[in-house]
């Protein structure tokens, strides 16, 4: 690799084989840092707020909230590991290793696939809520909840194993030069990868929450007008309905985000690591993991649970003896 005289290098000692430093400006590459980590600890922090407070209050151990655990768990890996990688590669020289470049994208394969399983997941929750409310409660319980998010999870693992061996079995195979963090893939895996981690999941997505749409705007119409039999039904179930419809108008826009953060992702990473090293791409990476800061935001903002469980987390009430008993819905 030919370089200029005076050109900054990754790896001066050596010179023909070394990547050049990225060219930011100090000032922008210094704010870029300082945004990326604040973002990054926000993240971290938030995320395990939703850990806990599923985790600890016995109340909270419902089918849809362990599946909101299991999405925060990978929004908090992409807080604490993905988010400073990808500050590293994008504005300064990958000082890491092949190795660590290779499991940085293993990670970062892992982590998109799950969550997007777990957002099919939250869509066939709301979906038989909704849809098929009087068989909720026996078609959808914690335990097989459970047993979904770990198949999601060892499904990610298993099939990003797959996807990228060649990637981790030979980490410097498509690097041009010491200091540059790359793995590609071909173009039929790629095109493999878009239908089963994109198309078909977001297609789900989309499928079942415009039918979720269409029955809860009904069931609210109903309820307004008293025009179905709402008489014969109990306060106690009119209330169930009104919190499931609401738990339905919260999801919706947890996955109407999500897909706003991941589908520009996707659509520029077809383009190759070549597109994913402009200003563009280093955008939608950027965007790719604001989400992880968006959800549990979105969960402050619509679920009181979250904002009453995160003041006992803080002012450490949740060390008291019996405190997992406590009343937060």
């Amino acid at each position: 690799m030919e370089v200029d005289d005076g050109a900054e290098l990754c790896f001066p000692q050596l010179l023909n084989t070394s990547c050049r430093k990225p060219t930011l400006p100090l000032s922008e590459a210094v704010f870029l840092d300082t945004l990326v980590f604040s973002i990054s600890v926000l993240t971290v922090a938030l995320n395990l707020l939703v850990i806990i407070s599923v985790s600890h209050f016995r109340q909270l151990h419902t089918p849809t909230n362990i599946l909101l655990l299991s999405l925060a768990v990978s929004d908090l890996i992409v807080g604490l590991l993905l988010m400073p990688l990808v500050i590293l590669r994008i504005t300064s020289c990958w000082f890491l290793g092949d190795l660590m470049c290779s499991l940085y994208k293993y990670v970062s394969y892992i982590i998109t696939s799950a969550s997007v399983g777990d957002m099919v997941l939250i869509s066939v929750d709301r979906y038989v809520a909704i849809c098929h409310p009087l068989h909720y409660t026996t078609r959808i319980t914690v335990r097989r909840v459970k047993l979904c998010v770990c198949l999601c999870w060892f499904c990610s693992v298993f099939y990003c194993s797959l996807f990228v061996k060649y990637g981790v079995t030979q980490p410097d195979r498509y690097n041009s030069c010491y200091g540059e963090c790359v793995v590609l893939v071909d173009h039929i895996a790629g095109a493999v990868d878009l239908a089963l981690t994109f198309v078909v999941p977001v297609t789900v997505i989309i499928v079942l929450y415009m039918r979720v749409f269409v029955v809860a705007v009904s069931q609210a119409r109903a309820m307004r007008s008293h025009i179905t039999a709402v008489t014969l039904q109990s306060s106690v179930t009119l209330t169930t309905k009104k919190s499931e419809l609401k738990a339905a108008r919260t999801l919706g826009v947890l996955v109407v985000v999500f897909l706003i953060c991941f589908c520009p992702y996707y659509c520029v990473s077809l383009a190759g690591d070549s597109l994913l090293n402009t200003s563009s791409g280093t955008f939608v990476i950027y965007l790719f993991c604001f989400n992880s800061c968006l959800n549990p935001v979105i969960y402050a903002m619509f679920y009181p649970w979250y904002r009453k469980s995160v003041k006992l987390i803080v002012t450490l009430q949740i060390l008291q003896s019996g405190s997992c008993e406590t009343n937060i819905l």
